[in-house]
């Protein structure tokens, strides 16, 4: 499959202050970062940490509440999005694929090719005219990655692509993404797989809470991480029911004012 062809960059995209509430909650807060062009980003946290919001954030498919998020070019057709449960059609392997391009406004006659590179890529040309909701759900998901690579995105973001597959379907999946990455694609991804996370990522962004309390390069972050919540964390201790030295903010103040 060809590289992602020169273009105007949409990146760097950046998130400015961002607030999410939601029935008056407040689940993501004070979020400030960075993503530029290059690295694989892993987003990792505890349950209920707000990994999957702050994806879907930047995917554009829920607005902050407060601050801005910005992108240095429309995005609308550069950026793409696979869910822990992809949603698939009903019709066959390559109609899904298909159809996602169709709706792209790509010519009928590149469709054939680009349909035949990604489902080799994937590993998924025997079942190209299978029913794809009769998959298994690692072929499920290695559907839904080759029918977001098909679109060539610039940006392609992952929420917990393996969280329900096993040993064999996480490596099959975990190939996909590198090889998706090699090609020019932006990864930015969560995980609850630590393991995961050290196999893929060039930088990590903690969070907390809805606070990001790190961002770092892998190698620095996973042989010692800076934030006391993120150490006990990567050291596999439970311990997120305390705030941590550095997110003792408003929560703090509101525990104490009780």
């Amino acid at each position: 499959m060809k590289t992602i062809s020169a273009r105007p960059s949409i990146l760097p995209l950046k998130l400015n202050n961002i607030e999410f509430k939601a029935d008056g909650v407040r689940l993501i807060k004070d979020f400030t970062c960075t993503f530029d062009q290059g690295p694989r980003s892993v987003i990792i946290g505890p349950n209920g940490a707000g990994k999957s919001l702050l994806l879907r954030l930047c995917h554009g498919l829920i607005m902050p509440s407060n601050g801005q998020i910005t992108w240095a070019h429309d995005p609308h057709t550069k950026q793409a999005m696979v869910f822990q449960r992809p949603v698939m059609l009903r019709r066959s392997v390559t109609a899904n694929i298909d159809f996602a391009l169709k709706l792209n406004h790509v010519a009928r006659s590149d469709r054939t090719n680009i349909i035949d590179d990604v489902l080799s890529q994937t590993g998924l040309r025997r079942l190209a005219d299978k029913p794809a909701r009769v998959l298994s759900f690692g072929e499920q998901q290695k559907l839904a990655l080759a029918r977001a690579w098909a679109l060539k995105p610039e940006v392609l973001f992952l929420d917990e692509p393996t969280a329900s597959l096993d040993p064999s379907a996480t490596h099959s999946v975990e190939q996909i993404i590198n090889a998706i990455h090699a090609q020019g694609t932006r990864i930015i991804m969560t995980t609850h797989d630590l393991g995961q996370a050290k196999r893929l990522a060039d930088e990590v962004l903690f969070i907390h809470r809805g606070r990001l309390l790190e961002k770092s390069l892998a190698k620095p972050f996973f042989e010692q991480p800076k934030n006391d919540l993120a150490e006990a964390f990567v050291n596999g201790d439970l311990l997120w029911w305390r705030l941590g030295k550095d997110n003792q903010g408003e929560d703090s103040k509101r525990r104490h004012t009780r």
